[in-house]
């Protein structure tokens, strides 16, 4: 099984920028360089013949490279509990544009639609129950923001759970724009 999922990486200063705002929540598990992007779309476990399909399929989408900076903090919560510190990302629009365009080449293989809403932003750190607070690190972070950056590639990305959290290798790039 391939546990599979479509992002864009940010260019190295604006990983450098986000790395250096990763301090000061009690027990957050703070992602590595290797780790920081924007998924598109999470696929999940499939086998290698769908794999490949997918491979494929994400190589016909056309679209613009995409502008983006980063606009501000924020934090996933599941019935009261932090799960995930964030930064977001402005304007959503061209990203928005290319998730549903892989979202649609996804679904004409057979793969459903992803059943949530398509939040853009970039994952600084998973909480655990006994994660601490991060009011502060919202409130102090709250006006990130960065000069405008061009994605010209999507990723598809192959994801494997260890003990010490993900690890990610891109399987293949297709250009945009």
């Amino acid at each position: 099984m391939h546990r599979l999922f479509v992002a864009l990486r940010p260019p190295l200063d604006i990983r450098q920028q986000l790395l250096a705002l990763m301090e000061g929540v009690e027990n957050a598990r703070w992602q590595e360089d290797e780790q920081l992007h924007l998924t598109l779309r999470f696929i999940g476990a499939v086998e290698r013949p769908v794999a490949e399909d997918i491979a494929t399929a994400l190589g016909s989408i056309h679209g613009p490279a995409v502008t983006l900076r980063l606009h501000g903090v924020g934090c996933f919560d599941r019935k009261g509990r932090t799960t995930a510190l964030w930064a977001g990302v402005h304007p959503h629009e061209g990203v928005a544009a290319l998730h549903r365009k892989v979202d649609q080449a996804l679904a004409r293989l057979g793969l459903p639609h992803e059943g949530r809403a398509f939040h853009p932003h970039i994952t600084l750190a998973r909480m655990n129950s006994a994660g601490g607070p991060t009011d502060a690190f919202v409130a102090c972070n709250a006006g990130l923001a960065s000069a405008p950056f061009t994605l010209s590639h999507m990723l598809l990305f192959e994801s494997t759970l260890t003990r010490d959290g993900a690890s990610y290798e891109a399987v293949a790039r297709y250009p945009l724009g």
